[in-house]
């Protein structure tokens, strides 16, 4: 571990402490190996004034909800500190109570609530406070000789028990500090939770801690080894998406199933012994809010149903049963983690910044498991101790901020045609609506066009079926199945009549428009039927029904998909994929209308194009955005029982009704 401490880059906080504290806390965030993703915490002591001016010593401690990472200024909450202290002389306190009373010490009630360490980062006599979950050193106390071992490697910290973080832990500190005076220890080391390093500077603070930290990485060189097996295998996707099913169908709602193939994954799921050492236990409590205790281990080749997904879920039953109290409410059943066997590791989660951490979280686990094995054993704390977190009041109120889940959340889809105009807006009404997207467009500028929100552009011919195959593959390779698919991809080229037809513009209408939409199916539907209330929307066209003149290869490939819908909906019916027809009518604000097309088809209605635009009964232009909310909406279970229908959104079409 090396200190990132840059003096130079230092200097310009030296008159600043919660500047200073920003900085230093930055350095920490930046290596995972000793936190992530919001986890560890940081404070400072100093002073400053209130709301009438007087002076007054106060703790800026890490707030709930800020990353280390990244943290700001306003990250820091400031509360009195010696009414922060006061609290750890009392002889009991509820977490509700702590909750209510360190907000209550607030300087400023908008601010983030204090992190749950807040009294203990109070009573340590230093000015700067760092805490950290730093892998190394909670491997080592993840073992059978773990007392002893960081003993050895730290005779100048003080070695305290696990007891749960909070009040207790802040007593317990509190208890241990008045026996051991702390100016004496280097740092605090809490056996399966972390390690505490102060000062009364922020460089020996941050320094202490990257010392320390070394020191574990060091017994583990001399006395182990982090280096661990890794492998390359094939995966098959179709069952990947069965077991994402089942992972949805335990949990109640869809998931993103993202699997982690890379080689060391691959290496930890082909050990023989892989089903014991991994089911032991987190490296410490606070993950298992993220991953569940355990993971779930999946056959190479799971059955169908996957049955270990239930008996996970009926493991986990087990385990509530086991360790709650008339109080609790058992959480879902659904594993977080799967290992697969042979294939990688598997985050199941609700979004991609979920399963993100997750999949992190997983892969530090591995390397703590693997490391402690080869330097005498890995012993998680017990499951009691686990579940103690787990259903932690103050971690259940967390869970319960989370808010109703939008419509297809943890839901997957493609749309086709996505650069613009109908496909672009439905691909920005299914993520503003909780779906992960992929795009297609033969069009390059899709990926600039999708970039970010839960979007993503990628460049596919349609007309090409190995292109459209390896698309899908990719998608479901990413996130774990298919859920939605959106047939949009189109042209429209206006004005030759019957007799006068080139064979071009024939033949690439039929091939853009209906048969890429045949191909687009063929690979998507073995996908579609391992989905979550999965749906196929087709884009039609009001020329379908009423064609005009001058357009015949359109109307053609048009009166083609919905047909090939409906025969779709007939086949697809009994495997629960539902397929529905949308047909706009004069929806202008897409590639498809080009200036001249739509002054070709205004001057067939002797109209301007102002007047054409909305030459529909009800008067109103129909716009790309319209379609796309009625095609997200279809898509999500309002219309659960809805399939082979045709639904025109035209503003009304008098040769259509």
């Amino acid at each position: 571990m090396k200190s990132l401490w840059d003096d130079e880059a230092a200097a310009a906080f030296a008159n600043d402490d919660l500047a200073m504290r920003v900085y230093t806390s930055r350095l920490l965030g930046s290596s995972d190996d000793l936190v992530m993703h919001g986890g560890g915490n940081t404070s400072v002591k100093a002073t400053t004034r209130d709301f009438f001016g007087n002076e007054l010593e106060v703790l800026y401690v890490k707030g709930s909800g800020w990353d280390l990472k990244t943290i700001e200024k306003p990250g820091f909450p400031a509360i009195k500190l010696k009414e922060t202290c006061m609290l750890a002389e009392l002889e009991t306190l509820s977490d509700p109570d702590m909750t209510r009373q360190l907000r209550a010490l607030m300087l400023d009630p908008s601010a983030p609530s204090p992190s749950v360490e807040a009294i203990l980062h109070a009573i340590l006599p230093a000015k700067f406070i760092d805490h950290t979950h730093t892998d190394a050193i909670v491997t080592l106390s993840n073992n059978p000789r773990g007392e002893a071992i960081l003993a050895e490697v730290f005779p100048d910290c003080l070695v305290l028990p696990y007891i749960m973080p909070g009040f207790i832990l802040s007593r317990q500190v509190n208890e241990a500090i008045k026996r051991n005076d702390p100016g004496q220890y280097r740092g605090i080391i809490l056996m399966h939770h972390g390690v505490f390093t102060y000062s009364e500077d922020a460089k020996t603070a941050y320094e202490n801690m990257i010392e320390l930290v070394t020191r574990a990485e060091d017994y583990i060189a001399a006395h182990g080894t982090s280096e661990h097996p890794t492998a390359d295998h094939p995966v098959d996707l179709l069952d990947l998406a069965r077991i994402r099913r089942a992972v949805s169908n335990t949990r109640g709602s869809a998931q993103l199933a993202m699997l982690d193939k890379s080689p060391d994954a691959q290496g930890f799921a082909s050990l023989p012994n892989v089903a014991d050492i991994a089911t032991r236990g987190p490296i410490t409590p606070d993950h298992v809010i993220r991953t569940k205790r355990i993971p779930a281990i999946i056959d190479t080749k799971p059955a169908a149903g996957v049955p270990e997904i239930e008996q996970f879920a009926a493991d986990y039953r087990a385990y509530f049963e086991a360790n709650s109290h008339a109080e609790l409410q058992i959480l879902d059943q659904a594993p977080r983690v799967g290992i697969w066997r042979s294939a990688g590791s598997i985050a199941f989660g609700s979004s991609v910044k979920e399963c993100n951490i997750i999949t992190d979280i997983a892969r530090h686990t591995r390397w703590a498991i693997q490391t402690g094995e080869s330097i005498g054993g890995w012993e998680a704390l017990p499951a009691k101790d686990i579940f103690e977190l787990e259903y932690w009041v103050l971690e259940q109120a967390k869970l319960g901020k989370s808010g109703t889940p939008k419509p297809h959340q943890g839901k997957i889809a493609m749309v086709t045609g996505a650069n613009s105009g109908i496909g672009k807006s439905t691909c920005e009404a299914l993520a503003a609506d909780g779906a992960v997207v992929v795009g297609l467009d033969v069009n390059p500028d899709v990926v600039a066009q999708l970039d970010g929100s839960g979007m993503t552009g990628m460049v596919c011919d349609l007309t090409d079926s190995a292109s459209v195959t390896t698309a899908v593959e990719q998608v479901v390779a990413r996130f774990g199945g298919l859920d939605i698919v959106v047939c949009n991809a189109g042209i429209f080229k206006s004005g030759e009549t019957i007799e006068d037809h080139t064979e071009q513009t024939w033949d690439q209408t039929l091939a853009i428009n209906l048969t890429a939409t045949q191909r687009f199916l063929t690979a998507t539907i073995p996908y579609l039927k391992l989905g979550i209330n999965p749906s196929i929307l087709v884009v039609g066209s009001r020329n379908f029904a009423a064609p005009g003149p001058g357009a015949a290869a359109y109307s053609v490939s048009k009166a083609g998909i919905t047909q090939l819908a409906r025969v779709a909906a007939l086949e697809l019916a009994a495997d629960g994929v539902r397929v529905n027809v949308v047909h706009p009518d004069a929806v202008f604000d897409t590639a498809i209308w080009t200036q001249e097309a739509l002054a070709k088809s205004a001057a067939r209605y002797n109209m301007t194009i102002e007047e054409y635009k909305s030459k529909n009964l009800l008067g109103r232009e129909i716009r790309s955005t319209d379609v796309a909310r009625l095609l997200s909406t279809i898509a999500s279970d309002t219309f659960l029982a809805t399939t082979g229908a045709q639904i025109p959104i035209d503003g009304g079409n008098d040769r259509v009704i």
